[in-house]
């Protein structure tokens, strides 16, 4: 059986990573695929470290647009990242009627919809496995394993390198600039760590993840996204104390009112699972209303558990490769015909419970004056710590718990809070998912 021939487009971690691999378990792989897949040339500007990783196995060149022009490749896999020229190259790989595997999240988050359309137009494949979570198969979950439900909602530690952060500062007690230093020594962390510790990294996942969950177009323009560099480590320490772990969670669910698509610093009780995900490890749950809640679990990142997810799509893409696109897959798991636009709720208008922590003079009135605001927004109290204050201190820590309420309700209350006398400076709010 004739070979699928494979064009690489980058070889850095996890294109070196997908060669290897590829290399290593080709004669499992072919029996799965039912022909050989076959890197048969690879794109990369160091032309050093491509001869290298290779060995001479297969065509290098430093030109990435004539692998996706070359008449003899098949399927074009790109691993440059980035929003220029990764697009230009997926684009014009459809156009020439190719078809494509990426592990790009931030190119399907932001233009998904053009890519796609696209790929529909031309009866292609783009198949992203290893755009979320590294080798965990969320996608695969979500489009085909839980097709019979409606999902309700999905929630998710998605970014290792800030898991990673947050279990360090849990563990050591250390400072957010502390464990990021560390990170960044130990690898798990880019010099530049902003697109991860911002949160910009799961939202572009959780993007991809809440329109195949629910279909609808890709949205990350209206995702709320809010990383974990203000987080202090008091609140880590205050949040155990209540029977809770902070994660930086991305969430999205299907409401009445639309789809709500977050991501922030989360409470989750300890006692579930999700919450005892450590150090860089991913994990999504995913709650449909047939199977109830889903656990998927794994490295989320890392040379050969991403190169899996991205051979995994090479098989697929290999199988399908002559058969008829109307009997594929849809790229968003619904037909392309009944993809819905439904809104996604500007964070106001979500609802959920929240932890707030307040400075406070210690005298008698201040409580009842802080739980009369809390009651006039409809906000009810589900949990509550009052700090003893320190020796010769005359201020103190509250900390409340509330049941679910609408965050512009919180927002109001939050105001009117900080104008009383005797609460200094701003309360820190963050919110809390029970993931029932």
């Amino acid at each position: 059986m004739k070979a699928i021939n494979v064009g690489l487009l980058g070889i850095g971690t996890v294109g070196g990573g997908t060669f290897t691999v590829l290399k290593r378990n080709a004669e499992e792989i072919t029996r799965r695929a039912g022909r050989p897949i076959e890197i048969s040339i690879v794109a990369d500007r160091n032309l050093d470290l491509a001869r290298q990783v290779t060995g001479g196995a297969c065509k290098v060149t430093d030109d990435a647009f004539a692998v996706v022009s070359d008449p003899n490749v098949d399927i074009v896999v790109e691993l440059i990242g980035g929003y220029g020229v990764a697009k230009d190259l997926v684009m014009k790989a459809i156009e020439n009627g190719k078809h494509v595997v990426t592990a790009n999240k931030a190119l399907l988050a932001t233009h998904g919809n053009e890519i796609f359309a696209a790929a529909q137009k031309k009866g292609v494949i783009v198949a992203f496995e290893a755009a979320v979570a590294g080798g965990i198969p969320i996608i695969k979950a979500l489009r085909e394993g839980l097709s019979a439900n409606r999902i309700e909602w999905v929630a998710g530690i998605i970014n290792g390198t800030t898991n990673f952060i947050l279990s360090e500062m849990r563990d050591k007690g250390l400072s957010f600039a502390d464990v990021l230093k560390e990170a960044q020594r130990l690898g798990y962390a880019e010099a530049d760590p902003t697109f991860d510790v911002e949160g910009v990294d799961a939202a572009h996942k959780l993007t991809i993840m809440s329109a195949i969950a629910f279909g609808i177009p890709m949205s990350f323009d209206k995702a709320h996204v809010e990383g974990i560099t203000k987080l202090d480590a008091i609140d880590i320490k205050y949040a155990e104390q209540l029977g809770y772990r902070i994660k930086l969670l991305g969430v999205t669910k299907r409401t009445p009112e639309g789809v709500e698509l977050r991501v922030h610093p989360t409470l989750i009780p300890e006692k579930r699972l999700i919450a005892n995900v450590e150090g860089a490890m991913n994990a999504v749950l995913v709650k449909g209303d047939a199977v109830g809640a889903t656990l998927y679990y794994g490295k989320g990142a890392g040379a050969e558990p991403t190169a899996s997810a991205v051979i995994a799509d090479l098989v697929d893409v290999t199988r399908l490769h002559t058969s008829d696109p109307e009997h594929r897959v849809p790229h968003l798991a619904f037909q392309p015909d009944a993809v819905v636009d439904l809104p996604i709720l500007p964070l106001a208008e979500v609802q959920t419970a929240y932890y707030l922590r307040l400075r406070v003079e210690d005298k008698p009135g201040v409580l009842a004056d802080i739980t009369r605001i809390l009651a006039d927004q409809s906000i009810s109290i589900d949990a509550m710590i009052q700090k003893e204050p320190g020796e010769g201190e005359v201020q103190t820590d509250i900390i409340l718990l509330t049941h679910q309420t609408r965050e512009k309700n919180v927002d109001a209350a939050i105001a009117k809070i900080e104008a009383l006398a005797a609460v200094q400076g701003q309360v820190t709010r963050l919110r809390l998912e029970e993931l029932q």
